[in-house]
Parts: structure tokens; sequence; C-alpha cells
């Protein structure tokens, strides 16, 4: 089995760097959820992130008679070829996840670029 760096994770799932020959893969993130693996790079990881935003605005169950008990709805991703069916709670989870990853991603770029003197 091949190193990783680990990035963020929660109880639903991981974000991790591949490493070979100990040099650490950083042009993509590896992201592991809910038995689903994507190999996201920045830029995707930032339009999943938005769509979960969205997505997360759109959840209204004040109107819906299933009252927060629903069992899945579709959530896109960045693949146009792929949605996921999820629940309400899943869907938090994987937006922690996403922001987790984004804001330590973001971190390591600041110390490891612009906060170094």
């Amino acid at each position: 089995m091949r190193e990783i760096e680990q990035i963020y994770y929660n109880d639903f799932g991981v974000a991790f760097h591949w490493k070979k020959n100990n040099v650490v893969l950083k042009s993509k993130v590896q992201i592991v959820f809910k038995e689903t693996g994507f190999y996201f790079s920045l830029k995707e990881i930032k339009q999943f992130n938005h769509i979960i935003d969205n997505a997360c605005r759109k959840l209204d169950c004040g109107t819906c008679s299933q009252r927060e008990k629903c069992h899945k709805f579709l959530l896109k991703t960045p693949l146009s070829e792929i949605d996921l069916a999820v629940s309400e709670d899943e869907l938090l989870h994987i937006k922690d996840l996403m922001e987790g990853t984004l804001f330590t991603l973001e971190m390591l770029d600041y110390i490891n670029s612009i906060g170094r003197n």
C-alpha cells in the first residue's frame, strides 16, 4: 500500500495526498467517503464545495411532507456524469469534509509561501 499524507478527516471520510517514492503528490487530493473515492484537483474541490453550499441552501424541509425524514436526494459533483444519493445528515458530513480540506490546504499554502519570512 502506498503511503499518504492526511489533510483532513471526520467521522464520515478522509482527504489526503498520495506519496510516491517519499514525494507527496500535491496536484490532486484523494477524498474518500461513503465507500466512494474522488481524486480531485483544488479547483474541483472548490467546485464541489460550492455545489454543496447551494444544496444546503436549497434544503427546505419545512414545506416537505417528510419533515427531515426523507431517505435520499441527488447531490451533483464536479463530474457531470456522477451524482450521489445522500441524506441530509450525509450532506452535512460531506460539507464538513470539504470545508475542512479546503481550510487545511489554504492554511498550508499560506504557511509555505506567503507566511514565510
